[in-house]
């Protein structure tokens, strides 16, 4: 495995859940990271802001550098991008963590939604991208990682919340597009999606109670974004990786330590088969 020592990292959304412990998970190693999210300030009900993200950060041994951005904005993207390749000198990962979630059917769906969903996930994810790209270009091991699920194009994942299974499913379809358009630049593009659900803010307020209970800690899936930025990026390209298969290649097969609830059966996450 590489090392993530001096190496620059550039997340959106990771004011918080599973973007801040993938960057608390690289921090660890020595990684720069570029926090780049909206929330600046507390929120009401979600604990987490890109300067208390920042602070988590340096006390784990990385170095930070927080950076109010909505991805939405294609000017302000480049000009965040071009602020953390200037103070770090160089961006060598760009994880696309930040989305917006609403599980609801079309008629259920306020076009703000709808917007806000593409908005964030599709063009967001699309905008940081073509921002990074000439700075991964240059770059010793650079690495795409983006929360998305593999493109599994089956109408059951349609049919009761099509706007969010479409947002999602473009931020697989950059995955699958980038990865062939920049191999032979060597930048390796990936995406990563849990097994089972995650404890975070989009389970808590968008599922029932008992789901939360039946998921696992957002670690698990720092733990396989670290085995993912760490491998060769030239042979580790074009994947939907599943947080546990990638673990479990690495030789952990007990995720006890993983689960919130210990004696809960796991619930698995949408987009995968049970």
């Amino acid at each position: 495995m590489l090392s993530l020592k001096n190496k620059t990292i550039f997340i959106t959304g990771g004011s918080r859940g599973i973007g801040k412990e993938i960057a608390l998970r690289c921090a660890e190693e020595g990684a720069n990271i570029i926090i780049a999210a909206k929330t600046a300030e507390p929120h009401p009900k979600l604990v987490g802001t890109i300067y208390t993200a920042a602070e988590e950060i340096e006390k784990v041994g990385g170095r930070a550098l927080p950076i109010m951005l909505d991805i939405r904005d294609e000017e302000a993207v480049q000009a965040a991008v071009k602020q953390a390749a200037d103070h770090f000198g160089g961006i060598d990962v760009l994880i696309n963590n930040a989305s917006a979630i609403n599980l609801t059917p079309t008629m259920q769906t306020p076009m703000k939604r709808f917007d806000l969903m593409m908005g964030v996930n599709v063009r967001g994810t699309f905008a940081c991208g073509q921002a990074c790209i000439p700075y991964l270009a240059k770059a010793e091991n650079p690495h795409i990682l983006t929360l998305s699920p593999p493109l599994n194009i089956k109408a059951k994942w349609f049919k009761k919340h099509l706007a969010y299974t479409m947002s999602k499913y473009g931020m697989s379809m950059c995955t699958l597009g980038w990865a062939e358009e920049l191999k032979a630049q060597g930048i390796a593009v990936n995406s990563l999606w849990p097994k089972t659900t995650i404890a975070t803010a989009a389970i808590e307020f968008n599922f029932p109670a008992e789901i939360l209970q039946a998921s696992r800690k957002p670690r698990i899936m720092a733990d396989a974004a670290y085995v993912i930025l760490t491998s060769p990026s030239k042979i580790t390209t074009g994947n939907f990786f599943i947080d546990e298969e990638v673990l479990k290649l690495h030789g952990i097969n007990d995720f006890t330590q993983y689960a919130l609830n210990p004696s809960a059966p796991l619930f698995t996450d949408l987009f995968l088969e049970s």
